[in-house]
């Protein structure tokens, strides 16, 4: 524990209480719970058994008194008033005992159960047998069956609802004797483990202030005046300290005050021997001085040449930048070129297909000129046969066919004329193919070119700025 840090004792001694602490709330929850778990055991069966059994106690005890002032009374009409009210009550007391029957649960409630069974059929057969007497008008028979069979088995049953009933309450008071146990017991439990909590507080509160005031040789508040005088340049303060005190914080207080006080006393002769030095390094200077004027003058020299270089240099690269811009513009008009031819091969090669589609339709009508030919001379034969009736049919043919043979003619003259052209377009087609590479090629010569005057630019410029640089520097 002597080399722990400070927030690791206060962490462990915190801790322990804060466990200790914990260890009692949880004893006290569970023991809590203990004590809940019987309450509500105690609730759920002892006694909701002793409520419903007390209310069949009261119940059949109602009824008896009903049923003796029927027996004893001469009126025969008051059986007949109570009838409601007696059937209501054997309905009650049977839906009572099947409620106690369903929560039953040891050997003797069972037997004490069988015994009030026997006990309630003989009660019902009495009080029946009473009835049946009166409404038969046998008051004196009546009467003297109550003395002898009702009033024993009435008192029979009652006896034995009573003893279920005190069965049910000495559980009770068996559970409440067990939660008062487990009160005191988790009592006692709680306070042993709150003392020993608060012991062990007191306890790691004593050993952590005796291990801190330990580490630190004194208290807090004159370790903090001493560290303020040392602070402020005093290295008079004289530290006391405790016997075989050679770990504290004031120990090391006390050993960083006489190193401080031997450091400055070097610094001071050090500080000696520098005012010796620097009145020497003063004389170096002078001569320095004198040399540096000298040096200046050719640094002035050799800086006006720099700026006419830089100036050349300038130049150069605004002339190379120009050249870059007319070879991009260059660049542009060929690329415009070659497009305009592209667009010319297309053009011609349009005109070149419409060509094919007239010779095409050409044909055509040299095939129809044919037919037509044809027709004009089975015209002509057929106006033969006919002699002077088809003479006039024969003129007609003829013109026709003479007409046929002159549309022929124009064909194969505008069909050679247009293959002539489609042969000449072809040439020319091909030597716009031929122009357009060229102009391809120059495109790339020039845009090649382009990137080299742009390099020679880069440079220049990049020369440019080295020399000005340069420049600046001299």
């Amino acid at each position: 524990m002597k080399n722990w840090k400070v927030g690791t004792r206060f962490a462990a001694g915190f801790g322990v209480v804060l466990l200790m602490m914990a260890i009692v709330a949880a004893m006290g929850i569970w023991r809590l719970q203990s004590v809940a778990e019987a309450t509500n055991a105690m609730m759920q069966m002892p006694l909701a058994k002793e409520r419903l059994i007390s209310d069949w106690y009261s119940n059949i005890s109602t009824s008896i008194t009903r049923t003796t002032a029927i027996a004893r009374s001469t009126d025969l009409s008051l059986a007949g008033y109570f009838e409601t009210a007696t059937s209501d009550a054997a309905k009650n007391a049977a839906a009572l005992q099947a409620k106690v029957q369903r929560l039953l649960s040891t050997p003797e409630e069972q037997k004490l159960f069988a015994d009030i069974d026997a006990n309630r059929k003989a009660y019902h057969e009495a009080g029946d047998s009473i009835l049946a007497l009166r409404a038969e008008g046998k008051l004196f028979q009546a009467k003297n069956a109550f003395e002898k069979n009702y009033l024993p088995s009435a008192a029979r049953y009652q006896a034995s609802v009573d003893k279920l009933l005190r069965l049910q309450r000495q559980g009770i008071d068996g559970v409440a004797g067990s939660i008062d146990a487990t009160y005191r017991s988790s009592r006692l439990v709680l306070l042993a483990l709150s003392a020993a909590a608060v012991l062990f507080g007191i306890a790691a509160a004593i050993v952590l202030t005796r291990s801190l005031l330990r580490q630190l040789g004194g208290e807090p508040a004159y370790a903090v005046r001493v560290a303020d005088r040392i602070a402020a340049g005093d290295l008079t303060e004289t530290i006391r300290l405790a016997d075989n005190d050679e770990n504290s914080l004031m120990h090391a207080m006390k050993t960083m005050q006489g190193n401080l006080a031997r450091s400055v006393d070097h610094i001071k002769q050090s500080a000696e021997t520098i005012g010796t030095a620097s009145k020497e390094i003063s004389v170096g200077n002078l001569n320095l001085s004198s040399r540096t004027e000298r040096q200046a003058g050719s640094l002035q020299e050799t800086a006006s040449v720099m700026q006419q270089l830089t100036s050349a240099v300038k130049k150069n690269a605004e002339s190379a930048l120009h050249a870059n811009q007319l070879a991009a513009s260059a660049s542009q008009v060929a690329i415009a070129g070659g497009n305009a031819v592209n667009q010319m091969v297309g053009t011609m090669a349009t005109i070149n297909e419409s060509s094919r589609k007239i010779v095409d339709i050409i044909s055509v009508i040299n095939g129809i000129a044919f037919q037509t030919n044809i027709l004009a001379l089975n015209a002509a034969v057929e106006a033969a046969r006919a002699g002077e009736q088809g003479r006039g049919f024969a003129v007609v043919a003829t013109e026709v066919r003479a007409l046929a043979q002159r549309s022929a003619g124009a064909a194969k003259e505008i069909k050679s004329l247009i293959d002539d052209s489609v042969g000449k377009i072809v040439s020319g087609r091909t030597l716009v193919e031929e122009a357009g590479a060229t102009i391809g090629q120059v495109v790339d010569s020039i845009r090649t070119l382009s990137d080299f005057v742009a390099d020679i630019s880069n440079a220049s410029l990049e020369q440019s700025t080295g020399i000005e640089q340069v420049n600046q520097a001299i």
